[in-house]
């Protein structure tokens, strides 16, 4: 089987300098989710006709395995085809899809080419407005006879409610012939792929329906409306998939999944949280409402509250992290570590127990176990030019407000005063203050502003 993505159109009523089919649908651009399930069937050869903004397309979709086809100008999916059908191979059936039809379902296309076997099958769904689309038109036995084109349908055809969906197969050893008899007659002077089911008829070659299970699954992206409805689309047929698997979600109607989201089991995610790249909530793991996850894993029985931002980050089991608590790349908690409301950690490492409860930043750190970070403590890391180490060994105490100048440790089971900056190494179990001495002065007074 040969697989043809038609990706060339412009998308006008997208009005973005982006080609449309790169425009992002759950986080990948849609016409990779088009790829994705081409690859899942298996074929011989996929083929990706590809137009406006093509360079742009090849740059940003990762896949050596694809032939790409240049189809310039474009004169409509008929022609598309045409441009494809050198690279084609010259047995068995070709599948068309689209590059802006993201949500087609493997099973529905595996029908769809079982249907095709021996002739040429149609994807069609019945709609309640099918204004816009070909209308598929049957004979008096019922049987396939053609398809008309909106502009070119008569009143009466318009009143018909089965769309051609624009995704078929077909018998690749009569493409050839078919290909060359069509014509750009019409009223967008365009080469339609749909005018071949009138010469399949007339040749006597099989021709097929099979039904889409719902109209969304064939639903295509014209404009930045209909990708924000497919949008809701996408989630919700995640969100009904994690819960299936056992994830309780607050509401799936406020969830958005931007890449992969892998569950344990009785897993909790509260509203408006956003998941991006690659993410993993090991068992138990909650989810406070507001949070932003990307390529984070997160070990069992942690939970994050409400408005944390992880990025990069691994929590080990039965962390706490948040509220509004900020995990940047190289970020790895072990078990047991608290992070509190607004505290930062960067390209640091936690031991087990250790906690930085509150307004803390800790960057470029290795923070052994059981340590205990006081609120408005900061690693000083970096000079302006270069990054530094902050090393604190295990049992150790940093006291409130406390400054590490990097390159600096701190010794196992050192306790630094609240206020140190510390720009000296601090001896294991010692006590290490670096303040001002504290001087009361009598008989002082405050100012006072001048009276007018």
């Amino acid at each position: 089987m040969n697989i043809v993505i038609l990706a060339a159109g412009q998308g006008k009523r997208m009005h973005s300098n982006l080609p449309k089919v790169l425009h992002p649908l759950a986080g990948k651009p849609l016409v990779e989710h088009v790829i994705e399930t081409a690859r899942s069937l298996e074929p011989q050869r996929i083929c990706l006709v590809h137009g406006h903004g093509g360079e742009a397309v090849r740059a940003s979709v990762d896949a050596p395995d694809l032939t790409w086809v240049l189809q310039e100008p474009q004169l409509g999916t008929g022609h598309a085809l045409m441009q494809a059908l050198p690279e084609l191979c010259d047995s068995g059936s070709t599948l068309v899809l689209y590059g802006d039809v993201p949500l087609i379902e493997v099973e529905t296309l595996k029908q769809l080419v079982h249907a095709a076997r021996d002739g040429l099958a149609i994807l069609t769904v019945e709609l309640d407005d099918p204004t816009g689309y070909g209308r598929i038109v049957r004979d008096v036995a019922g049987l396939v006879a053609r398809i008309v084109e909106q502009k070119d349908a008569s009143p009466e055809e318009r009143r018909i409610r089965e769309i051609n969906t624009g995704i078929m197969a077909l018998p690749t050893a009569r493409l050839a012939g078919w290909l060359k008899r069509l014509s750009n007659d019409n009223a967008q002077g365009e080469y339609y792929l749909t005018d071949i089911v009138g010469m399949a008829v007339a040749d006597g070659v099989a021709v097929r329906t099979t039904h889409a299970r719902s109209a969304s699954e064939v639903r295509g992206v014209n404009s930045k409306v209909q990708l924000a409805e497919l949008e809701r689309v996408a989630q919700r047929r995640i969100a009904d998939r994690l819960m299936e698997q056992g994830v309780r979600l607050a509401d799936p109607a406020r969830i958005d999944v931007r890449g992969e989201l892998v569950c344990g089991r009785d897993v909790f995610i509260d509203v408006n949280c956003v998941f991006e790249g690659r993410v993993v909530l090991d068992e138990a793991v909650e989810i406070g409402p507001s949070c932003v996850l990307r390529n984070a894993q997160i070990g069992a029985g942690s939970r994050v509250a409400a408005f944390s931002h992880l990025d990069g980050a691994i929590v080990g089991p039965d962390g706490v992290i948040g509220p509004f608590a900020r995990l940047r790349p190289g970020t790895e908690l072990a078990a047991g570590v608290h992070v509190g409301n607004f505290v930062e950690l960067k390209n640091s490492k936690l031991a087990e127990q250790s906690k930085a409860n509150h307004l803390a930043y800790v960057g470029d750190a290795v923070v052994g176990s059981r340590v205990n970070i006081g609120a408005g403590t900061i690693t000083c890391n970096y000079d302006g030019a270069n990054k530094f180490k902050t090393i604190i060994e295990d049992d150790a105490f940093i006291g409130s407000d406390t400054q590490l100048v990097a390159p600096v440790t701190v010794g196992r089971g050192a306790t630094l005063g609240a206020g140190t900056t510390l720009t000296r190494d601090a001896p294991p179990d010692t006590l290490t203050i670096s303040r001002v001495a504290q001087v009361s002065i009598p008989g002082w007074k405050r100012p006072q502003k001048a009276r007018k």
